[in-house]
């Protein structure tokens, strides 16, 4: 019986429903008695204020659940005296804690995002960070950060902002989430990164720019039997508003593993997107066919960069065995071909739903990868020829600044711009059943996500976020985010002991690697046993060396 009055009225209205039904019902009986009149007056104004839930854009969980919305708001209201008194502090929710939640939920909203009565967290515990400010700060004229991204083959470099939307698909994320990201991306003058679920027609609405991921499924440049076709992609890589071409190669959330998205979930919309027959599964297989060797990916990349007719190519990954890694860069080495670009992922998960394994045990943290990739290519000499962006848990200005200061020359956030669309952090991401829009294909939950105000969200959040990051550089006497060095980040080691980032961690010379290996656990190990022509585990293993990587 449940089911079937579902089927007619969804659950999320059963309350509104109700209150109307009582209302009519009170309204009955009031000839009857004149003591239905304060019942039906109450329901009345539950069920006025259920339409006026319904019809508002502002707030996509009062859309799609009306009234019961309330009782959310309510227990958010009394929850912080709850909360000193009998549970947890601000920062102890995970993944994401209510402090910073909170602190895009108002930059985004354009509300005050100062906070009273000092900070909340405990400076004395170790791994506290801050960045030292200077006793000559500085006034910076515009918060616009951007860089260049384009090496020396690159013919149509792309100036890019520091901070970006990184790589969701249409399909994870609905349609009005993708509007709303690529409206709000126009206005700021940021790049939208499509994950490998190619190029929708509402990633073109708006015109904004657009990273073009392709993964292991070459959606958007694929033949009939899966396999990368170069005029399916040229195609697409020529269009004006693809500033980007971003191979990838794996991501945090899952790295290493591939993905099917059922025949059931795969509509016109997503088919004509992603280059796929409407109803059938659509498979990501865990690894590219194109190429299968190190000196093959470069090759594929340089081909990538003159079918789109000279703009940047790059790739991204969570880093796993370094000697993959390290022969990639021999590759480069032995090619003299390079990416303009490489966006490290971290293995702290992401937007993509996992098994638990996999989400919280699989691919390295953003930080040790970041480092790793930056140490690298300066050991190497290639640092200047290639960009670095990151993606991880990155939503404030100060996981810019640290993320910078640590080798990264921009930053994507992908659940910080869920966060600005009105995500709650409800995890229900992988069901279908998002309460506010965001990651549903339901065309009546997505109705939820007004597009035009949740575009103004996210660009506001962006501008607010780099603002931020503006008065925070201006305090450290800088000008720039590309000044900061792992110097300037202080990280508490000890209840008695502080150390600089530069002092914490082995940084390469420039040009190390190619005079001789440095007394480093993983590069003494993995380096010279890696080779530009594969990527297969060398024959001595670290646990044989007794090495651990660091």
């Amino acid at each position: 019986m449940f089911q079937v009055l579902e089927n007619i009225v969804p659950k999320r209205y059963w309350a509104w429903s109700i209150a109307a039904i009582l209302c009519a019902g009170c309204l009955a009986l009031l000839p009857l008695s004149s003591l239905w009149l304060w019942p039906a007056l109450v329901c009345g104004a539950l069920t006025l204020v259920g339409l006026v839930d319904f019809l508002q854009v502002k707030q996509a969980i009062r859309r799609n659940y009306p009234l019961l919305a309330h009782f959310r708001f309510f227990f958010e209201y009394i929850r912080p005296e709850i909360r000193q008194y009998f549970l947890e502090a601000d920062s102890e929710e995970l993944p994401f804690s209510r402090a910073q939640r909170s602190v895009i939920y108002q930059r985004s909203k354009q509300a005050v995002d100062k906070r009273p009565f000092g900070t909340q967290l405990n400076v004395y515990e170790p791994h506290y960070e801050w960045i030292n400010h200077s006793i000559a700060p500085v006034h910076i004229a515009s918060h616009d950060f951007r860089i260049k991204i384009g090496g020396p083959d690159c013919a149509r470099p792309y100036s890019a902002s520091v901070f970006n939307i990184s790589a969701m698909s249409f399909g994870a994320l609905s349609a009005n989430a993708i509007l709303a990201l690529n409206q709000g991306a126009k206005r700021g003058g940021f790049f939208h990164d499509t994950g490998e679920g190619s190029i929708s027609r509402h990633h073109r609405e708006h015109g904004g720019d657009l990273a073009w991921e392709i993964g292991s499924g070459y959606f958007g440049c694929r033949d009939a039997s899966g396999q990368f076709d170069e005029n399916k992609f040229a195609e697409n890589a020529r269009l004006d508003q693809v500033k980007l071409i971003e191979i990838k190669l794996s991501q945090g959330a899952k790295p290493g593993h591939g993905g099917v998205l059922p025949g059931a979930k795969v509509t016109r919309e997503i088919a004509e997107a992603r280059g796929v027959p409407i109803g059938v599964d659509c498979i990501s297989p865990a690894k590219h066919s194109s190429f299968s060797t190190p000196r093959e990916l470069i090759a594929f990349i340089a081909r990538l960069r003159e079918l789109s007719g000279g703009k940047p190519v790059g790739f991204k990954l969570a880093i796993g065995h370094p000697w993959e890694w390290f022969a990639i860069v021999k590759a480069m080495l032995a090619t003299g071909i390079t990416p303009d670009f490489i966006v490290v992922d971290g293995g702290e998960g992401g937007t993509g739903a996992a098994p638990l394994e996999f989400t919280d045990h699989v691919g390295a943290p953003l930080r040790e990868g970041l480092m790793l990739v930056h140490n690298t290519l300066v050991g190497v000499n290639l640092r200047n020829r290639i960009c670095l962006g990151s993606s991880g848990k990155i939503v404030t200005a100060f996981d810019i600044a640290r993320t910078m200061a640590m080798g990264a020359d921009w930053c994507n956030s992908a659940r910080g711009f869920m966060f600005a669309l009105g995500c709650l952090q409800a995890q229900t991401c992988h069901t279908g059943k998002c309460p506010t829009g965001v990651t549903t294909q339901d065309a009546k939950r997505m109705r939820a996500l007004d597009v035009p105000d949740k575009s103004d969200r996210v660009f506001q959040f962006h501008h607010n976020t780099l603002l931020a990051l503006k008065e925070m550089l201006g305090a450290a006497g800088l000008s720039h985010p590309g000044e900061l060095g792992p110097e300037h980040v202080i990280r508490r080691v000890s209840a008695t002991e502080v150390r600089s980032l530069a002092a914490l961690h082995h940084w390469a010379k420039p040009g190390e690697l190619l005079a001789g290996v440095p007394d480093h656990p993983v590069f003494k190990v993995f380096w010279d046993v890696s080779s530009a022509d594969s990527f297969a585990a060398p024959s001595t293993t670290l646990s044989q060396r007794g090495a651990k990587m660091h």
